[in-house]
């Protein structure tokens, strides 16, 4: 059984920049068995990241499908995609973005800068909001238990790059509630892939070539397999991918070693 100690002589191991800004994608599973269980896992994080900003993953889009007038309540629409997630956000300091599909929490250094405009967006991950903005301050993005199928970031690349057949064209329109109990129309332009039915289950095949080009290392966090990624790093390397091929997720081939090599 892992203690908070031992998590957080894992995380140094990780070579986390503790004045930095991490986001975290995590199984909970998928670390073991923790004393005071997932509690603690966010008490070495929050405690290990206090001088800097810690983001943890709260998206919504499972549960806010296409079509019709939906509600995001930021204090109430649960995360879809994992539990530390879902109990970081209730935290005492801890704030989470309005963005009604991809939203994420935030603790630390500059938290309210980091998440402000959210509301203003229309797609997923535009360059000038939360998964930009880990461009713009060198984050490190951490995969806890999870492979690289789960990195949203890539999802921004995509769409900073203009890749065609990423994002709909079709609006649907939602309604975010706000801390203060506000209403704001909100219009929606989702990931949508005619060519593709799941464009990030292809991310996985960027493994390689990151880890060649040094884009991402490797370590351990309780019983699971971490990969610690640069943002940078991560995004000039699929940028370049997609210079070359801008299809190259719409299959599982793996990337032309001649690439990366």
């Amino acid at each position: 059984m892992y203690k908070k100690t031992d998590l957080l002589n894992d995380i140094m191991k990780l070579k986390i920049d503790p004045n930095g800004t991490v986001m975290i994608h995590a199984s909970m599973r998928a670390i073991g068995e923790i004393e005071g269980g997932a509690d603690t896992v966010l008490d070495a994080w929050m405690e290990y990241m206090k001088d800097g900003l810690l983001v943890f993953v709260t998206h919504t889009w499972e549960e806010i499908p296409y079509g019709g007038i939906t509600i995001y309540d930021v204090k109430a629409s649960p995360s879809c995609v994992g539990i530390l997630g879902e109990i970081f956000r209730k935290r005492p300091g801890v704030i989470r973005s309005l963005h009604p599909t991809h939203s994420v929490a935030a603790f630390g250094k500059d938290a309210v800068d980091y998440l402000s405009g959210e509301e203003h967006s229309s797609t997923p991950c535009p360059r000038a909001g939360c998964y930009g903005k880990l461009l713009d301050r060198e984050a490190q993005i951490v995969f806890i238990g999870c492979d690289l199928t789960k990195n949203t970031f890539i999802h921004g690349v995509e769409e900073w790059n203009e890749i065609p057949d990423r994002v709909s064209s079709e609006a649907t329109y939602l309604t975010i509630i706000d801390y203060d109990g506000n209403e704001l129309p909100y219009t929606r332009f989702g990931h949508k892939c005619v060519a593709c039915d799941d464009v990030s289950g292809n991310y996985g095949k960027l493994e390689m070539p990151f880890e060649t080009l040094g884009a991402i290392h490797y370590g351990n966090f309780g019983d699971a397999k971490t990969i610690v990624g640069d943002a940078v790093k991560m995004c000039e390397i699929t940028s370049g991918f997609l210079k070359r091929n801008q299809n190259i997720f719409i299959d599982k081939k793996p990337i032309p070693a001649e690439w990366y090599s």
